[in-house]
C-alpha cells in the first residue's frame, strides 16, 4: 500500500471517529431532563420545606462525577418556626444519588437591630 493511500485511509477513519463522537453529544432536551432529575433528587433528599434552587447547578467535570446544587427553603421543625435555611446538595452522576448538608453559613448573618 502506498504511503499516500495509507495516510488517506487514516484521515478517513479519524474523520469518521470525530463524527461518531459528535453524534453521541447530548441534546438540549437530554440536558433539560438531566437537570430536572438532579433537582428532583436533591429536593427529595433535602430536609427543607418548599426547597428551591438558588442560581444554577454547578456541573463538575465527568472526572469528578458530581453536580452541586444550592437549595433554599424553610426548616420544617416546629422549634425552627419556619426559619429560612440553605442546604448544599451533591448529586453523584454515576449512582444517581443526592447527598445534602446544611449550609446556612453561605448566607450573610442577619444584622442585629
Amino acid at each position: 500500500m502506498k504511503l499516500t493511500t495509507l495516510l488517506a485511509l487514516s484521515l478517513s477513519i479519524l474523520s469518521l471517529s470525530a463524527l461518531t463522537s459528535q453524534a453521541h453529544a447530548s441534546s438540549p432536551d437530554a440536558w433539560a431532563a438531566f437537570d430536572k432529575a438532579v433537582l428532583a433528587s436533591c429536593t427529595k433528599a433535602s430536609g427543607l420545606k418548599d426547597a428551591k434552587p438558588v442560581g444554577n447547578a454547578a456541573q463538575f467535570d465527568d472526572r469528578v462525577g458530581y453536580v452541586a446544587v444550592l437549595l433554599q427553603g424553610q426548616y420544617p421543625q416546629k422549634h425552627m418556626k419556619g426559619q429560612q435555611g440553605s442546604e448544599l446538595c451533591l448529586y453523584n452522576k454515576q449512582s444517581k444519588t443526592a447527598y445534602v448538608t446544611e449550609w446556612d453559613s453561605i448566607r450573610p448573618a442577619a444584622k442585629k437591630p
